[in-house]
Parts: C-alpha cells; sequence; structure tokens
C-alpha cells in the first residue's frame, strides 16, 4: 500500500501545524514543499502569532549588514535572497501583518521598529492580546502610549526601561482583560507604583527584575496588587533579597522572585555614577 502524500494532509490540521513552526520556516521553507502546502501556509490563521527576528535593517540604513554579527542574520540574508527585495523594517512588518488578515494576536516587535510600522500594527491587529516591544525599541516604548487604545484585547505587554507611568493609566483606562506586565530594568517610584495600584490592581503577573526601586513605592505594590500570582524583582535596586517586611507583604504571592537584589552599595556615589549606566549595564550583574 502506497504511503500517504504530504499535500492530502487535512487542511485544518495542517494549517494549525503550520502555525506553530514559526516565521522563517513558514516564509522560507513550508511554502516550497507542495502546492497544497503552499496554499495553508498563505491562509492568517498560520499568522496569527508574528515573532519578528530581533534585528531587521533599520529604514535609514541603506546596507544590511549594517552590523557584522547581528542576530537572525542568516533569516535576513535567507529572506532578502528568496524574496529578491531589500525588506526594511517598516516594510516587513506591514509585509507580514498582511498575512495575518486582522488575526494576529501575539507580536513581537522587530529591534528597529519604526512609529509607521507600529501604527500599522495598531490599525490592522484589533485582536491582539499580547505585544513585546523589548529593549531594543526605546522610541517605540516612548510613542506607544497613544495606541493602547487600538487594543482593547489586550492582556500581556512587554517593555523597554522607560516610560511605564504613562503607559499604566492607558492600559487600565482601555484593556479590561489585562493580567501580565513585563517591564524589566526600570525605575520604580512612588509615582510608577500608585499607577500601578489604581490602574492594574488587578494584575496578576509581574516582572520588575532588574529595577531601580525605591523601597516604599515596592511596600505599595505589595500592599495593592493582591491577585498577584507571579512576582519576578530579583536581581534589582532599592531594597535586600532578605528583608522582612518585603518577604512578608509577598507572602501571598504563590511565585515571588527576588534572589540577588540589593539596596544600592556603600561605594555607589549618585554625584559621579549615571543611574543608567550602571541599572541597565547587563554586565553588572555577571
Amino acid at each position: 500500500m502506497e504511503g500517504r502524500k504530504w499535500e492530502d494532509i487535512n487542511k485544518d490540521i495542517l494549517v494549525n501545524v503550520l502555525g506553530r513552526v514559526g516565521m522563517e520556516s513558514l516564509l522560507l521553507d513550508v511554502p516550497f514543499v507542495c502546492k497544497s502546502w503552499y496554499k495553508a501556509s498563505r491562509e492568517p490563521q498560520c499568522w496569527e502569532h508574528l515573532i519578528f527576528p530581533t534585528f531587521i535593517k533599520p529604514d535609514d540604513i541603506d546596507d544590511i549588514w549594517w552590523q557584522p554579527e547581528i542576530p537572525d542574520r542568516g533569516f535576513i540574508e535567507r529572506l532578502e535572497m528568496t524574496y529578491q527585495e531589500n525588506l526594511s523594517a517598516t516594510a516587513f512588518v506591514k509585509f507580514i501583518v498582511n498575512r495575518s488578515c486582522g488575526n494576529a494576536t501575539i507580536i513581537k516587535l522587530p529591534g528597529g521598529c519604526t512609529e509607521e510600522a507600529l501604527e500599522y500594527v495598531a490599525n490592522e491587529c484589533p485582536r491582539l492580546k499580547g505585544l513585546a516591544v523589548g529593549s531594543y525599541n526605546e522610541f517605540i516604548n516612548s510613542i506607544i502610549v497613544k495606541f493602547i487604545s487600538k487594543w482593547k484585547n489586550l492582556e500581556m505587554l512587554r517593555l523597554g526601561k522607560y516610560h511605564l507611568k504613562e503607559i499604566i493609566p492607558e492600559i487600565g483606562l482601555h484593556c479590561n482583560n489585562f493580567i501580565w506586565l513585563s517591564a524589566p530594568y526600570t525605575y520604580i517610584g512612588k509615582d510608577e507604583a500608585s499607577a500601578l495600584v489604581s490602574s492594574l490592581s488587578e494584575l496578576k503577573y509581574l516582572d520588575l527584575h532588574g529595577g531601580d526601586f525605591e523601597k516604599e513605592a515596592l511596600v505599595m505594590i505589595l500592599q495593592g496588587c493582591k491577585q498577584l500570582v507571579r512576582l519576578d524583582i530579583s536581581q534589582s535596586f532599592g531594597f535586600d533579597d532578605d528583608d522582612a517586611e518585603i518577604i512578608e507583604l509577598a507572602s501571598h504571592i504563590p511565585a515571588f522572585k527576588c534572589e540577588g537584589s540589593i539596596i544600592a552599595p556603600d561605594w555607589l556615589d549618585d554625584d559621579y555614577i549615571d543611574h543608567d549606566d550602571l541599572v541597565y549595564d547587563s554586565s553588572f550583574f555577571d
């Protein structure tokens, strides 16, 4: 008896599988297996989770090899060879978002993302539930607040290290199902803590590892966000990881991490050490 052919696989099952293989395979491998797989790869259901490469060529750079050792270089090189196009970050984001036909629910933006690309995502992805901006998009982190109102279904957001207190009230106002926030290496003062408690008191997952805390602000969060089931404040400044008050206040949180956190060391002198250089330099924690 002849074995079943690849093209005979049930289309619904095939689409379900292809939606899990990742962007690189979906663009550069799957379409070339056979005609039925090519057609299946164009189904919007395959493009619900859009995990972009870490880096794509910025719009204002002519040469893709502007950094010789950029991550995902092989993916970008294959992409341009296959499609014979020199895609910028904005063009690539639009190209991929169009494949989803408004069905995208999870998006991880590439480094070098532009305001034009972000606005396109905001307008064309109304079903978005999860968005990761990342620390390579500092400009996008500063303007994303303008687009939060577009994503009524947003549940999860990963930000870079700035502009937290501006974004939180907008999330609380427009995103009724929001439960998961990640903003590592962020300064958390009383303003940021107050915004979290007043706008996102029902938050369940909060990742602020590597942050710089005012202890009073951390106390506010622990006392005000009673629905937390996971809180990561490890490797942070502003409190010790064995602080009895903090541990007691966090005792209701099933998954609580504060390992490696310390009050600023004695040798730290605010007059000559720049806060950002210290807290946001990952080598400091190596």
